[in-house]
């Protein structure tokens, strides 16, 4: 058991995961930083590690029995989870109509199944925190408003179907479970939003955003440590962003 809070981070190795770890260390909190790569999550942590706050576990979020893992360690070695970061996620770089059902599919089963495996795994252990949140980290290409009114938000428009909708996806999952958390008295505690960093200069992005990794993590950082406040939003750090 530990007093302060503890937070789990899925794909933390590198990016934004990885800098939503630092500054949440920063903010005085045990980060469990999962990554599917273990030499990659121990030298991520290593670099981080400071008073033996930063915890590395191996975790594919695509891997149901590798999520139970992590959760049964979060059980023994803290009996809670106060704050999880939905970040893993993948994006498949191909013009809409030369994309596949079959790489379609990849890209939900990590940004969209992915956060449900994660979620339903940890709601046991947040059930357990006096002010328990959630973020899912989405993309501002996810808001369909925004989208059909044709903004432009970096990159190419034409190559990103699959990765867009799936943050669309995930947006309503964030909807959802907001709504689901709040008609029931034993999980209404959860706080639970989407959060986008913007065009982020990451390997995501093949480090082309505008944005840097700092910038991209303040809003995760600021909703994973919300005293109290929205749930169920969409937001960027200027504010609520559009469906």
């Amino acid at each position: 058991m530990v007093d302060r809070p503890v937070a789990l981070v899925t794909g933390a190795n590198k990016g934004l995961g990885k800098e939503t770890a630092r500054q949440l260390l920063e903010r005085g909190m045990t980060v469990v930083m999962g990554s599917r790569d273990p030499e990659r999550g121990i030298a991520a942590a290593g670099e981080l590690r400071a008073g033996g706050a930063a915890v590395p576990v191996r975790l594919d979020v695509t891997d149901s029995a590798s999520v139970e893992a992590v959760a049964d360690r979060l059980r023994r070695d803290y009996g809670r989870l106060d704050v999880l970061v939905n970040n893993a996620g993948t994006v498949v770089d191909r013009l809409a109509a030369d994309t596949t059902a079959l790489e379609m599919r990849h890209t939900y089963e990590v940004n969209v199944f992915g956060v449900v495996t994660v979620i339903h795994a940890m709601l046991p252990l947040l059930r357990a925190s006096a002010a328990p949140r959630i973020v899912n980290v989405s993309s501002t290409t996810a808001s369909l408003g925004l989208t059909s009114g044709g903004t432009d938000f970096g990159g190419d428009a034409g190559r990103r179907i699959a990765y867009s909708s799936s943050k669309t996806a995930l947006n309503m999952l964030t909807v959802q479970y907001a709504h689901a958390f709040a008609k029931d008295p034993d999980l209404s505690r959860i706080k639970i939003n989407a959060a986008t960093p913007g065009y982020t200069a990451t390997d995501l992005t093949g480090h082309r955003g505008s944005r840097t990794v700092e910038e991209g993590a303040q809003i995760i950082v600021e909703l994973a440590a919300l005293a109290d406040g929205p749930t169920g939003g969409f937001f960027n750090d200027q504010g609520r962003v559009p469906w």
